[in-house]
């Protein structure tokens, strides 16, 4: 019996470095500005200012530029048609690229019904820029966010596979 009380009290030492080690280990893990105040908050009870912010300029048409150049405005659009109630229009897409100073007449966009009228699982629409490059985006209930990216343009110039919608005037 006194052997038993002699092992867990050499052990006891042990348990609480091991308890500690724990905590610790743990608590490295927490993010590190969970306990920090923001960068925008003033001094606690003084009600301070926040720094200035400055918004970064809107993405602008490059007409000259390359695809990765024009990319920013492209993603703009396509985000901001996907945030209105036109989201599930292929037509919305180009139109609002249009707008924006795209080429109408570079661009290609899938159907946005299926072949029984249901609302598209997925709409993509590009604009093709210059000889060798794309801009291509994909919108829809089975991609999530919308996808922009710069594509090569496939044999021949198009950029999307496939039948495509009229895209007119």
């Amino acid at each position: 019996m006194f052997r038993g009380r002699s092992t867990a009290a050499a052990q006891a030492p042990l348990v609480t470095a091991g308890a500690l080690l724990l905590a610790l280990t743990l608590a490295a893990c927490a993010p590190a500005g969970s306990a920090r105040p923001s960068a925008s908050s003033g001094p606690s009870g003084t009600g301070g200012a926040s720094a200035p912010t400055t918004a970064a300029p809107a993405p602008q048409l490059v007409p000259g530029g390359t695809a990765d150049e024009n990319l920013p405005l492209f993603r703009a659009v396509t985000e901001r048609v996907w945030g209105s109630e036109q989201r599930e229009s292929g037509r919305a897409y180009i139109d609002a690229l249009a707008a924006a100073g795209f080429d109408r007449g570079a661009m290609q966009v899938t159907e946005d019904r299926s072949t029984v009228d249901n609302p598209a699982e997925s709409i993509q629409f590009s604009v093709r820029w210059g000889d060798a490059s794309c801009l291509v985006g994909q919108v829809g209930p089975s991609t999530g966010d919308p996808v922009t990216a710069v594509l090569p343009q496939l044999d021949g110039g198009a950029c999307l596979v496939g039948k495509t919608a009229p895209v007119g005037p």
